[in-house]
């Protein structure tokens, strides 16, 4: 890997920590424990399929930024090849709230962790959990307002710190499992539920397309970037792989299903005792914050984008992102308000219906996108393999999500379900109807001449 370019912008190394940092902390200790409960042992699978796609559609990204201009990310390829501007700016409020659930994800497994660490569940009567998720997100939230620079080198201590315990988790349990009673890998119970927890896992895999929206940070970003997306998703692939295995051979799936916010803490318990458990509970400490810190950074960078373009009210107050460097202050109204949604989703949202709602969100973005770069198949370098199977995911993994939702957890799809309405409702009235000053002159810079 390229060490950090000369002049400040990120090179390959804090491109890939960037999108690792997005996709292992969310993965392993926010999603595992969810997927386990719904694919039992073939936890691992569900991966493998969600990786698939994902790797698929970070194809299509990749090909709709090279042939886009100017480059940029979802809304961008909308209004280039679509021709819409209000399907551009759906899609960007939709990631939007997409990335407001993802870091509220991880911000409930930063709780969860530091709970068991602790010992104690509640504090002067209220739930220390909850305490601790309103905390993390309020210290990143500063770390943002401080500047690029800083939260560029976090990133990359965090993620180096993370895959090196992460590793060594799956190694040694592998090695445990192997002589106490074997590795079990649920390959004789076959069944439709990998695909459906899939679905849900499809969240884990978000990290890489926060590359897309802070190309200006990145230097020489048109090679790094492929780059490190397709060293970033098999990387994250393997290590989800060999942490579900190890999970559901020592533990069991009972177990996982009964404690899913703390369940590689409990794997590691078994055959590393309390300082194992510690080990790994401060590990997804660490994970879970570079996951806060990435996405919060990006999605900050990505609002700027929309608001320059007439997605978002002026009166947020946008820098203009061309001109985006190291070193520069993030919008600090995005960074505020993006902390205030995402606090209020970790203090009174469930794991399991955050992960469905931002998962939810990324399949219908991601598998538009591989649409969209399927209807570009003529073009000479765009291979249509690669975007029909990201098409083929998508279409499969939505309906298998909402259906497990409405059959097992109820609950949970009626609250995804409102809350989607009420997203979808506030995208129309503001791009259909003209509320809060919105014009579709105002979007012309996103579209070609």
């Amino acid at each position: 890997m390229t060490e950090e370019a000369a002049g400040g912008g990120l090179g390959l190394t804090g491109a890939v920590s960037m999108a690792l940092g997005g996709m292992i902390g969310g993965g392993i200790y926010a999603v595992l424990g969810v997927v386990v409960k719904v694919a039992g042992p073939l936890a691992w699978f569900s991966f493998v399929l969600a990786g698939i796609v994902a790797m698929c559609a970070g194809y299509s990204y990749i090909k709709l930024n090279q042939l886009s201009d100017p480059e940029g990310a979802s809304p961008t390829y909308l209004a280039w090849f679509a021709d819409s501007s209000t399907l551009a700016g759906m899609a960007g409020w939709t990631l939007l709230f997409g990335y407001v659930g993802s870091i509220a994800m991880y911000a409930y497994a930063f709780g969860s962790y530091a709970v068991d660490i602790a010992g104690v569940e509640h504090v002067a009567g209220l739930p220390l959990r909850a305490v601790l998720s309103l905390a993390i997100i309020g210290i990143f939230v500063g770390l943002n307002l401080v500047g690029v620079e800083e939260s560029g080198w976090v990133e990359i201590a965090l993620v180096v710190v993370k895959i090196a315990v992460l590793v060594g988790f799956a190694l040694v349990g592998l090695w445990f499992g192997t002589s106490h009673g074997g590795i079990k890998t649920g390959a004789d119970s076959l069944s439709f539920s990998p695909i459906m927890a899939a679905a849900m896992s499809f969240v884990a895999f978000q990290g890489w397309q926060l590359l897309m929206y802070s190309q200006g940070t990145i230097e020489n970003h048109s090679d790094t970037n492929p780059t490190a997306i397709y060293l970033s998703i098999p990387t994250a692939v393997a290590i989800y792989i060999g942490v579900a295995i190890v999970t559901t051979s020592i533990v069991g799936v009972g177990m996982v299903s009964k404690h899913p916010e703390v369940a590689l803490a409990t794997a590691a318990s078994k055959f590393g005792g309390r300082w194992g458990e510690l080990i790994i509970s401060l590990s997804a400490l660490f994970s879970t914050a570079s996951a806060i810190n990435a996405t919060l950074f990006t999605s900050a960078q990505f609002s700027d984008r929309l608001i320059e373009n007439g997605l978002l009210p002026k009166k947020l107050d946008a820098s203009s992102p061309d001109e985006f460097h190291v070193g520069e202050d993030l919008p600090k109204r995005i960074i505020l308000i993006l902390g205030v949604l995402t606090a209020a989703f970790t203090a009174v949202g469930s794991l399991e219906g955050i992960t469905s709602f931002a998962s939810l969100t990324f399949i219908v973005v991601f598998g538009g996108m591989s649409f969209l770069a399927l209807t570009q198949r003529d073009h000479e370098d765009v291979s249509a393999i690669p975007p029909a199977i990201g098409l083929i995911g998508a279409v499969l993994f939505l309906p298998m999500m909402l259906w497990h939702l409405f059959t097992a957890q109820r609950g949970v799809f009626y609250t995804v379900t409102a809350i989607t309405v009420v997203i979808v409702i506030l995208e129309l009235a503001y791009f259909e109807t003209g509320l809060f000053g919105y014009s579709e002159e105002e979007t012309s810079s996103l579209r070609s001449d």
